[in-house]
């Protein structure tokens, strides 16, 4: 099966979805999973899925399209599709991939989308390429940060946030569960000691008492977590 791009789409009005709905269908590198007429509702599913293109419409009754992405949990590639072109500019500062005005072209769509494919394969897969540094790309503060995998120390829960510490700078907090940002994390650099923390795996210092030592940072080891843990120190030996 050939590799496809995750994709949601948010508008509020159903022809326009449907209208999306056929265009995805002829871009076999696209997969629309979801198609939503709430904001609410995908940022529902938002805060649980990750996906890697959004289909963000910019006039909507309850939220604009740009506040939306400002929000969500997640750092998705946008494209735009909207019947207004006033908004561009303040969409491509969003780092829009594409902004789309209605009615779309099968020619403008498949052009934008090959636009989100080869962003994906060059710019989001470079940590694959040899000698390139390794990074989480997460939005936080309206903007979109490039934190790099060695950098970081831990990751922290707060609630419908998480923050992130590092070994240089200060930390940065953002709208996102732990469980969404686990799933873009390298596993083996990364592992989950408590419901909690997340710790970089090659930071650790010692393990006593039920304690994870990172360097200024003791973190409490979960029951639930310490099998995993003990399990892959072990390893090193």
């Amino acid at each position: 099966m050939m590799f496809a791009l995750k994709a949601i789409a948010l508008d509020d009005e159903p022809p326009a979805l449907k209208v999306l709905s056929s265009l995805c269908k002829k871009i076999p590198y696209i997969d629309l999973i979801q198609a939503f007429t709430k904001p609410s509702e995908a940022y529902r599913f938002l805060e649980e899925n990750t996906v890697d293109v959004i289909f963000l419409d910019i006039n909507m009754p309850t939220i604009s399209g740009i506040d939306f992405f400002k929000s969500i949990p997640q750092s998705s590639m946008l494209i735009f599709t909207t019947a207004f072109s006033e908004f561009a500019l303040e969409g491509f500062n969003l780092q829009a991939i594409d902004y789309l005005l209605k009615p779309i072209t099968p020619e403008r769509f498949e052009q934008a989308c090959q636009k989100a494919l080869l962003y994906h394969e060059k710019i989001l897969n470079t940590p694959e390429q040899k000698n390139l540094p390794e990074y989480l790309q997460i939005r936080a503060d309206y903007s979109l940060h490039q934190i790099a995998f060695d950098d970081i120390l831990l990751i922290e829960a707060l609630d419908d946030y998480v923050k992130i510490h590092c070994a240089n700078g200060k930390p940065i907090v953002a709208r996102m569960t732990l469980k969404n940002l686990q799933l873009k994390l390298p596993e083996k650099q990364f592992i989950r000691v408590h419901k909690s923390y997340i710790v970089a795996f090659n930071k650790i210092k010692a393990l006593r008492n039920r304690m994870v030592y990172l360097p200024n940072f003791e973190i409490p080891l979960g029951p639930t977590y310490e099998k995993v843990l003990l399990t892959k120190l072990k390893g090193l030996d």
